[in-house]
């Protein structure tokens, strides 16, 4: 994982443990002072906000215990792999898009980060600049030819 995607993880988990576990909290305490549990909606939906914020902290703290940053520094920046930043061309459409490889994780298509597991990933792995790769995706088969490869 890159350190970016490590720093925002932990940040997530800090807003879930010190922000937002409390507020369930006095919620879940205001509600149960108006009285009788079992028919008190707000009582419910706090314990259930509460449960999925608890499984949240628990997910973050298992990927984070498992979690290892990785030294761009030591990656080959000739061909695709993690954390590299490839421009392609769709041959199909005449199309250009760009995309980061990253871990599972981090990937977020909106801001151009695409999992290294993804279909697209897959195919471009330990490919370099120039080459064409053909991608099967749900829609179809698309044909890229890789720009450049940086990090």
């Amino acid at each position: 994982m890159s350190q970016e995607g490590y720093d925002k993880l932990v940040a997530e988990l800090h807003q879930l443990e010190s922000v937002d576990l409390p507020q369930v909290r006095d919620a879940i305490a205001e509600a149960r002072d108006k009285g009788d549990l079992s028919e008190n909606f707000e009582y419910h939906a706090a314990k259930r906000e509460q449960a999925r914020i608890l499984s949240r902290i628990r997910f973050k703290q298992r990927v984070l215990e498992f979690a290892r940053v990785i030294d761009t520094s030591r990656l080959d920046s000739n061909s695709v792999g993690l954390l590299s930043k490839v421009e392609l061309s769709n041959l199909t459409t005449n199309s250009r898009m760009t995309y980061t490889v990253v871990s599972p994780h981090e990937a977020n298509l909106r801001e151009g980060k695409i999992s290294i597991k993804s279909p697209i990933a897959q195919a471009l792995l330990k490919k370099k600049s120039g080459d064409i790769v053909d991608v099967r995706v749900p829609a179809g088969v698309m044909k890229l030819r890789i720009e450049s490869v940086s990090l």
